[in-house]
Order: C-alpha cells, then sequence, then structure tokens
C-alpha cells in the first residue's frame, strides 16, 4: 500500500479477478512461493475455524487467518462451504478475502475469492504433485466435480500432460458436464466413468475430492497402484483407514490444522485413532518445497498428500490479484477509514 493509498480499500469483484485472469503459470508460482516460505518459517498460519449455523450436513462456513513475511501481507478468508447449493445454480463455495497492512492493521483489500478458493486449491495439488508423483505419471484418477476440482485437473495436466483422464462424481450430469468442459479447455479426451473403482484403480494419481454428507469408506485400499500419488482432501473421509497402512510416506500442508481435534478432513479418524501422528508424519510440503526435505525419493514409493487448505496461499493469490489491479487501473476504491 503506497502513502497515496493510505485510509482506502480496493475492491475486487468477481468480474474484475476474471478480467485480471491470472495464468497458471502465475497461480502455481504464488502458491509454490508462500509454501517455501512457510518451509522456512516466514509465515503465521492460525488454524482454521469453523462456523455451523445448522448441521454439518447442510454446510458450515470455515475461517482461515494468516501472514506472509515476504510479502508483508496479513489476511482473514471465510468461505461457506454448501455443497447443495447446485440446486440453486451457485457454487458450493462462496468466499471473500481481506486483506490486511500487518503494520497498521487497515483494511487494504477486498477480493470476491470464491476463484482463489478454487485455484489455489488446484495449485497446492499440484504442487504437492510436481514434488511427491512419479515423473512419468501417465494417468490420473480424479473423484469430484466440485469448484476446485477443475483447477485440479488443469494444473495437473499441464504439469504431467496425462495420457488418461478419469473423472467420477455422484451425479452423472454434473461429471459428463465437467468431462466436456476440460476436454475443451485441456484439448484432450477426459473419461466419464460410473464408479470409484474404475475411476481409482491402476492410476498413478488419484484425487479424492469428493462431497459427502458424512464419512464413508468409498475410496478402497486395495485399488490403489505401487508407487502412486493419492491426494485426499475432501471434508469428509471417504478412505479407509487401511489406506495410510500402505503408505511409505504422509505429507500434509499443515499439522497445525490436521493435528488431534480439529473438526473433519479426509484423514481426521487416521489422526484422531493414532494412526497418522507428528512422529511419523514425513513433512508438511512447505518443508520440502523449501528444499529442507525430500519429496518423492524413488518409483516405488506410495505416497499420500492430504492438504486442508492454507490461508497463506489464499493471502499470495489474493496479493497477486491486487497488485495487478493496481498495475492495470481495475477495482475500485472506497474510502473505508
Amino acid at each position: 500500500m503506497t502513502e497515496g493509498d493510505a485510509g482506502k480499500t480496493l475492491i475486487l469483484d468477481a468480474r474484475t479477478v476474471a478480467e485480471i485472469g491470472l495464468t497458471d503459470a502465475q497461480v502455481i508460482a504464488a502458491v509454490e512461493a508462500s509454501l517455501a516460505a512457510q518451509g522456512r518459517d516466514q509465515t503465521v498460519i492460525e488454524p482454521r475455524v469453523h462456523l455451523v449455523p445448522e448441521t454439518s450436513e447442510k454446510g458450515h462456513f470455515n475461517v482461515l487467518r494468516g501472514f506472509i513475511g515476504p510479502l508483508r501481507a496479513a489476511g482473514v478468508k471465510v468461505v461457506g462451504d454448501f455443497y447443495r447449493n447446485y440446486e440453486l445454480g451457485l457454487p458450493s463455495e462462496l468466499s471473500v478475502l481481506n486483506l490486511f497492512s500487518p503494520e497498521t492493521g487497515a483494511l487494504e483489500a477486498i477480493v470476491e475469492a470464491t476463484s482463489i478458493t478454487s485455484m489455489r486449491t488446484g495449485a497446492l495439488t499440484a504442487i504437492g504433485a510436481k514434488h511427491l508423483a512419479r515423473k512419468n505419471s501417465r494417468v490420473l484418477g480424479h473423484i469430484g466435480t466440485r469448484g476446485t476440482a477443475y483447477w485440479n485437473v488443469r494444473l495437473l495436466d499441464g504439469l504431467f500432460d496425462f495420457e488418461e483422464i478419469r473423472v467420477h462424481s455422484r451425479r452423472p450430469e454434473s461429471r459428463k458436464e465437467f468431462a466436456e468442459r476440460l476436454s475443451a479447455d485441456l484439448g484432450k479426451p477426459v473419461t466419464v466413468v460410473d464408479d470409484w473403482e474404475s475411476c481409482v484403480r491402476d492410476a498413478d494419481i488419484v484425487v479424492e475430492a469428493s462431497r459427502l454428507p458424512s464419512p464413508q469408506p468409498l475410496l478402497k485400499t486395495e485399488w490403489i497402484k505401487p508407487g502412486a500419488l493419492v491426494v485426499p482432501y475432501g471434508t469428509m473421509s471417504a478412505v479407509e483407514l487401511s489406506l495410510t497402512d500402505i503408505m511409505s510416506k504422509v505429507v500434509v500442508d499443515d499439522w497445525g490444522q490436521c493435528k488431534p481435534g480439529r473438526p473433519y478432513g479426509a484423514l481426521r479418524e487416521h489422526v484422531d485413532s493414532g494412526r497418522v501422528t507428528w512422529e511419523n508424519l514425513h513433512a508438511e510440503l512447505g518443508r520440502i518445497v523449501a528444499g529442507e526435505l525430500p519429496g518423492r525419493e524413488n518409483d516405488e514409493e506410495n505416497i499420500l498428500f492430504w492438504h486442508r487448505g492454507l490461508s497463506t496461499s489464499d493471502i499470495a493469490l489474493g496479493h497477486a490479484l491486487v497488485e495487478a489491479a493496481k498495475s492495470r487501473g481495475l477495482g475500485q476504491w472506497l474510502a473505508f477509514h
């Protein structure tokens, strides 16, 4: 924030965020830089908190808070996660990001963050695969077609140029529309499959982004190919307890959000039952990105990467959007203070 901007707040609505149009490379670079900062202890990541207005089966709000030292940026994102929003023609996740000055506490920007949530989730999945998947991974199996799913597949394919992409979700119409959009954008066939096993079995990279109302062990351990990377991140667990038994390494984005006592998450029961602990965890991804710990070390390793979502990823992308908007004269300024 420059001296001339003091006391003013920049507002970026969804149309402006789309007009700025960060490239895939810019999205990955921003999130990867924030991960490296985390790995070097240059960030503050407060565990997310939840607001459940009625029941968790209907939906809830997540509140994410963080700070990135190298960017001098602090932020708070509020995201509603309501899985039946499709009935109203709305994304399942709607969110807003507030960026603050860490020096004065002034509100510097309000950014429509639904697209940020999708982009940063896809970037985290892709960066995880960059460091943890086999370099010659050719087959992607993707469960779920939620808003974040598109960016998972798009950014993963940009890194691996898959020979085969399989997708599955609960609703036939959503998976068909999802596959058609991806096929058009990626310029290659995307295969729709009717069941979990056909999607997952023998895939080199498996992403589980399902939208379950309650935990169900639908992803079976026996379907996982030796040497595969598995990335489960559904709010409600869809994996068997035995899945971690076959893993050479388990990596998370932030143990503070994964450790016992936190609600929700793909490995919640694994953590709360002591199957996954700080002592047997291989690493947080930031340590790997920063070069302090190894990622994949051979093609035989089975690796699981569980990410819950980082406030710092949101802040990094929000910061990139704000800087781009300022340079191009986009957005609306509000005399907020």
